[in-house]
């Protein structure tokens, strides 16, 4: 072989070797060299491979470096454990250069008040925006994966004409790692139980995570379920981005189990009603565009089962109420690199992360052969959103701000995070014939986000009838129902605040209203009402500054006021090396709280000061159940109740090491719902240390399931019992033979019905025992959250108090849909029971009361439990 040929020879097998070097492993397309594939920065090709949240930041900058001209990367969020959250913005270098002018343009088409001329000028000069979100659920692996192939097809796929079209008509924004903490997880406990080759069994370790797993962020939430309540950092940086954006179509990629194929929209019945028809109308367009690269390889999918779109909390359900078309797809995982099936098929990581690719970038695809009729629509939705409640009767929420008036405002400052403009009336303003001495928040529903209002704000979210008939239907055939998760929402009841509706608001609104004045220098000291969370929260940060005060069990009147029950009083006397005044200024101004100066010691009415109705405040030092047996949602979302929405930190102590522990150390042990692994995590010796710490006079509470463990009969913490196929046992009788139970409860006790069904969530309202301090802030009652089927029997009068127990059968639902005889037997049952217990006490919810953090109108009930209760005890 001559030289020239040698040369030629090894040109050739350069560009051969380029060209399989930079293959993208899922179409037959011609890459450039310039854009570095994952293989070259990372390491491993597509699939072959879970990248690790590292790796993802690493590989996504490596791109954008290397095409500046066409993908910006931008930070919107660091997680709990300091993991950065990016996005990048992916479109032709005319588009990058301009992003600025686009993003206004794409503001005002989404302001809904443009002519329609202007808006159709606006439209044909701007691109649309696809916005791709991949693993929000940390174990869902292959998205991100699949979030690194379409980054890198997009910008190095050469003569590609649906890149090309993709690229001059919209802006693809890739997030491609909504959840790197619990990515993390999954990823280290997949690589700690690996060896020489990936199995494909089941339950082979690399498939079966340890306690928590990886599907929740650090405070072990599911994410995609926190869209409109953003209780995260994760979720309030992307709602907020998104709000930058104005995405006309939302892909949130998912997977299920191993067993399944894939799942892509058309959705599930129900939808709900605030979704517009023309919104689902467009997800047969891209369903239909998906399968165009299924059926070629033979992918197998379903449409149209499970995954419905409801629940407003989704991230393909938030987006619709803002008139994007928003798609939950679902992808067969392999929880690994491999799973055996149960048809003895093997499902590898590639295959996922291939099919996520696909339908991805099929909808990119959909988006720009569409793009003038996508936000034509977009802009057209907005618009109506607009003029459909101008005239409406409801166009106005109106929200007192009474006593809870740091509630309402915490319940705006979310709303207006949302997009959702929120004004104030002034104290004293007289709407729709009532009048608000505090004032009220108000909600003016004509905005582009109208639907979005609607379905946060209105008392009740309808399911559709047909909907509801099919369902009962079933459950008479005796199969499973249809619902996928809770059907009621409302934030005005799950913040406890009173709503109503209105045709006009008052002439005079304002941004916001003033907080409540500062104290001035008080001679005796200071009063800090307890009426909301905020309240509590201002007497916690003092009790952390070691400030010493009292809590009243009574209410009391001073200097013209009365004052209710649960007040705490901070004297002078009791603190003299502290500057009180200064301190109590601080701190109130910093929570927006009220404290009062008081002048004299001099009640009016009620306990004086001394009197044993008043008892010492102690910080509480709080331990909580953690670990396996206990569910990782509950013991997640009650530490983050605790420590990051009232300022409690909390110890988490493993169930296993409950017997070993001193609990004696801690004020407070809480429980959280339970698995059925619990029992051989605590053992007898952990069951008996529960007992012993309450005897010995700690707080114990349990949440939700962990009351079958408090009233089963080998631990009796509790004095009550789950009830099963009839509405309850037998009433107890006290130690004379006499009955305790009032005839309502007899009435109740006695009747039979059908085993409880299980309830996917709904509202009910409660009815307070107002002469147990426990019940402190919620004489009326109280809006909680019932999930599941446990009901149990009430506590007899001769051994505890039912603090709160739930409403007759006409006035039990407050919000959603329940099943005719779960009502029947729920009702007159407890919510909240506290039985003493030695010198001790327990506390039993039975249901949780810090699900999903996003029932904040019952943090002053959880305050109740952890600061009130360890005064009370001692």
């Amino acid at each position: 072989m001559s030289g020239l040929s040698r040369i030629l020879f090894g040109w050739a097998v350069s560009v051969l070797f380029a060209a399989s070097a930079f293959a993208q492993p899922f179409l037959n397309t011609d890459y450039d060299p310039a854009i570095p594939t994952l293989e070259e920065t990372i390491g491993h090709q597509s699939g072959d491979e879970i990248s690790t949240p590292r790796e993802t930041l690493t590989y996504m900058r490596a791109l954008a470096d290397a095409a500046p001209d066409r993908m910006k990367i931008v930070s919107y969020a660091t997680s709990w454990e300091g993991r950065e959250l990016i996005y990048a913005i992916v479109a032709k270098p005319e588009t990058i250069a301009l992003l600025d002018e686009v993003k206004s343009n794409l503001a005002q088409i989404a302001s809904g008040r443009l002519s329609e001329r202007v808006a159709a000028d606006l439209v044909a000069q701007t691109p649309a925006v696809t916005w791709l979100s991949y693993g929000v659920h940390g174990n869902e692996i292959s998205s991100t994966d699949a979030a690194l192939a379409l980054a890198y097809h997009l910008l190095a796929a050469q003569n590609d004409p649906v890149v090309n079209k993709i690229l001059d008509e919209t802006i693809v924004i890739i997030d491609p790692m909504q959840n790197p903490d619990g990515r993390n997880r999954f990823v280290n406990s997949f690589e700690a139980a690996r060896g020489l080759e990936p199995f494909g069994d089941r339950f082979a370790a690399e498939h079966d995570e340890p306690w928590p797993g990886g599907r929740t962020n650090h405070y072990l939430f599911d994410m995609n379920r926190d869209w409109f309540a953003q209780t995260q950092p994760e979720s309030k940086g992307r709602i907020a981005a998104m709000l930058e954006w104005f995405p006309v179509t939302v892909v949130d990629a998912h997977e299920m189990g191993g067993d399944a194929t894939y799942f892509f929209p058309p959705s599930a019945d129900p939808f709900n009603p605030n979704i517009a028809p023309d919104l689902r109308a467009k997800q047969d367009l891209f369903g239909k565009n998906h399968i165009r690269y299924f059926d070629p390889r033979g992918i197998e999918y379903f449409t149209r089962e499970v995954f419905d779109a409801f629940y407003p909390g989704y991230g393909d359900t938030w987006p619709q109420m803002n008139g994007a078309v928003a798609m939950t797809f679902e992808q067969g995982s392999a929880r690994g690199l491999t799973w055996t099936r149960r048809d003895g098929g093997e499902l590898t990581y590639k295959d996922g992360v291939e099919a996520h690719f696909l339908t991805t970038l099929s909808t990119a695809e959909v988006v720009a052969d569409n793009k003038q009729r996508f936000l034509s629509d977009y802009a057209a939705f907005r618009a109506r959103a607009v003029t459909e409640a101008a005239r409406a009767n409801d166009r106005y929420y109106v929200i007192d701000r009474g006593e809870r008036r740091w509630q309402v405002d915490e319940l705006s400052a979310l709303l207006e995070a949302q997009g959702i403009a929120t004004d104030f009336a002034p104290e004293g303003s007289i709407i729709c014939r009532e009048r608000y001495d505090d004032g009220a928040l108000i909600v003016d529903r004509s905005q582009p986000n109208g639907r979005l209002i609607k379905t946060l704000l209105d008392i009740n979210t309808p399911l559709d009838a047909a909907f509801i008939a099919r369902q009962e239907a079933r459950r008479a055939r005796g199969e499973r129902h249809e619902l996928y998760d809770v059907t009621a929402w409302s934030l005005p009841l799950m913040d406890g605040l009173s709503v109503a509706t209105c045709a006009s608001a008052p002439g005079n609104l304002v941004d916001e209203l003033s907080a409540p004045a500062l104290p001035q220098t008080a001679a005796f000291g200071y009063a800090v009402p307890w009426t909301d969370a905020g309240q509590g929260k201002l007497v916690v940060e003092l009790l952390k500054q070691g400030v010493a005060g009292k809590v009243s069990t009574s209410p009391f009147a001073m200097e013209g006021r009365t004052y209710p029950r649960g007040t705490a009083i901070f004297s002078n006397g009791a603190n003299p090396d502290v500057a009180l005044g200064e301190v109590i200024r601080r701190t109130a101004a910093a929570l927006s709280a009220e404290a009062v100066g008081l002048q004299s010691s001099w009640t009016e009415s009620g306990p004086n000061l001394g009197s044993s109705s008043f008892r010492p405040l102690v910080l509480p030092r709080i331990a909580i159940g953690w670990g396996e047996g206990t569910s990782s949602l509950s013991a997640g979302n009650s530490r983050f109740v605790l420590e990051r929405q009232l300022g409690l930190p909390v110890t988490p102590i493993r169930l296993s090491s409950m017997g070993r522990a001193n609990l004696s150390q801690y004020n407070v042990v809480i429980v959280p719902e339970l698995s059925g692994a619990a029992r051989g995590q605590l053992g007898g010796r952990g069951q008996a240390a529960l007992k012993s710490y309450a005897e010995g006079g700690g707080v114990l509470i349990g949440y939700g399931s962990a009351l079958r463990l408090f009233t089963a009969e080998s631990t009796g913490l509790l004095s009550s019992e789950l009830e099963g196929s009839t509405a309850a046992s037998d009433p107890v009788p006290d130690e004379d033979g006499n009955l305790e139970t009032d005839a309502e409860y007899l009435s109740v006790l006695g009747s039979e019905s059908q085993s409880p069904e299980d309830v996917p969530g709904v509202l009910l309202n409660t009815v307070a025992e107002t002469s147990h301090w426990l019940s402190t802030g919620y004489d009326e009652g109280a809006v909680t959250l019932y999930v599941g089927r446990d009901i149990y029997a009430p506590l007899p009068r001769s051994v505890g108090v039912n603090v709160l127990r739930y409403a007759d059968p006409e006035d039990l639902l407050a919000s959603g849909y329940l099943w005719e005889e779960n009502a029947d037997q729920l009702a007159y049952k407890p919510y909240l029971m506290a039985q003493r217990k030695g010198s001790g006490m327990v506390i039993g919810f039975t249901q949780s009361p810090t699900t999903r953090a996003f029932l904040n109108g019952l943090n002053l009930l959880v305050l109740n439990s952890v600061v009130l209760a360890p005064a009370m005890v001692r």
